[in-house]
């Protein structure tokens, strides 16, 4: 569906559609759904391109994905609506609230630096080598016990593949008065409440038939097994994961009522999750001039300018200046949002009033991704009237 309407340009959404059709057909990348909101009114909804490289199943866009760390957006703000309820503060020290959570400098990091990702630990990819996390509590004892501060909490912005949410989550939980775990937290406390019943950590069974199943392209070399599912990536085909870091699943649609309640400041059809004052709080750049230390790597690599990590809390921000970044050269300085590895992007730009959600079959290297990203996303600011 492309809506060509007073708000956009309609010329320019095709040539949204020809680009990304275009990178498909050459192999760039198998598909991708793309949903777009502008006023709060749907202007995009498109499916392009096949779900796997043998070009097997064409996509739609009621698919289900895996949207790897775009799972911690959704972890991020069940977090800020626990310190909203008075379950724990931004300034609460992650140690009080997992006591094994020891050792200096890491147990004087707050929730604060858990969201910025200044916590003073390194960013680990995986604790131990073959370690099967995909239960949340395994997940625990392997951070706590092989991921330690190398600086103190607020001097380094080191992006943290997963040690943050899975002690986020685990606050969460603990702090939880009725004592549920992590997947009913999420499902109970935001998922339904918004109307996503497509996303869960997991895939379950009435989602099955449309999961879009990884193609990780030796872009994430990791292996991510299951106890529950076969193969070196199970845990992303299992029903049910604790990888509170990279395992949920989810559709463009859902996300897209996501980010439509993050536009609204918190609230969707009456569902309340966050309050404006937090979503305010939230969406401004916390972490300074520092650069985000894995980005920094990435830039180096690529012969472009280090930018800033321009984080809030939880989100990713545009920030000032002009720099490389797949929320897009063209996106006001407040836009912000999440992104998951090499394949998906979901933003909002509250200055053109403009929600954004494109999930990709085929996963990218880091800067190819972040370079597709930008130019589309500049190509849907272009179209904006």
């Amino acid at each position: 569906m492309l809506n060509g309407d007073a708000s956009m340009a309609f010329d320019r959404i095709e040539e949204l559609e020809h680009l990304i059709r275009r990178e498909t057909e050459r192999g760039t990348y198998h598909g991708a759904v793309l949903k777009v909101a502008r006023h709060g009114e749907p202007v995009i909804d498109l499916a392009i391109g096949h779900a796997d490289e043998a070009d097997a199943r064409p996509l739609h866009v009621d698919d289900v994905f895996s949207v790897f760390s775009i799972t911690k957006a959704l972890i991020n703000v069940l977090v800020l609506r626990a310190v909203e309820l008075g379950r724990f503060s931004l300034t609460t020290r992650m140690s009080e609230l997992v006591p094994e959570f020891t050792g200096a400098p890491r147990d004087r990091a707050t929730i604060f630096h858990f969201l910025t990702h200044t916590t003073g630990m390194p960013g680990v990819w995986e604790p131990s080598p073959g370690i099967v996390l995909e239960e949340l509590a395994d997940a625990v004892d392997a951070v706590v016990t092989h991921v330690h501060g190398a600086v103190e909490p607020g001097t380094r912005c080191d992006y943290a593949p997963m040690a943050n949410h899975v002690l986020l989550a685990a606050a969460l939980e603990r702090t939880d008065p009725a004592g549920r775990q992590i997947q009913e937290i999420l499902l109970e406390d935001l998922a339904e409440p918004l109307g996503m019943r497509d996303t869960s950590l997991g895939v379950r069974p009435h989602m099955r038939d449309r999961h879009v199943v990884p193609d990780m392209r030796g872009v994430i070399p990791i292996k991510a097994p299951s106890r529950l599912s076969p193969g070196d990536q199970g845990m992303y085909t299992a029903e049910r994961n604790g990888s509170t870091w990279a395992g949920a699943a989810s559709t463009a649609g859902d996300l897209q009522r996501f980010m439509e309640m993050l536009r609204g400041k918190g609230t969707l059809d009456g569902a309340r999750i966050l309050s404006p004052r937090m979503v305010e709080l939230a969406t401004r750049v916390w972490t300074g001039d520092m650069p985000n230390e894995l980005y920094q790597t990435v830039a180096l690599r690529n012969g472009y300018a280090v930018p800033p990590a321009s984080l809030g809390l939880g989100f990713n921000m545009r920030g000032e200046g002009m720099v490389v970044t797949q929320l897009g050269t063209l996106t006001s300085p407040g836009t912000f949002g999440n992104y998951g590895a090499g394949s998906a992007l979901m933003w909002v730009d509250p200055q053109l009033d403009l929600s954004f959600v494109c999930l990709t079959a085929g996963l990218l290297p880091q800067a190819e991704n972040i370079a597709r990203f930008q130019r589309i996303s500049d190509v849907v600011v272009g179209a904006a009237l």
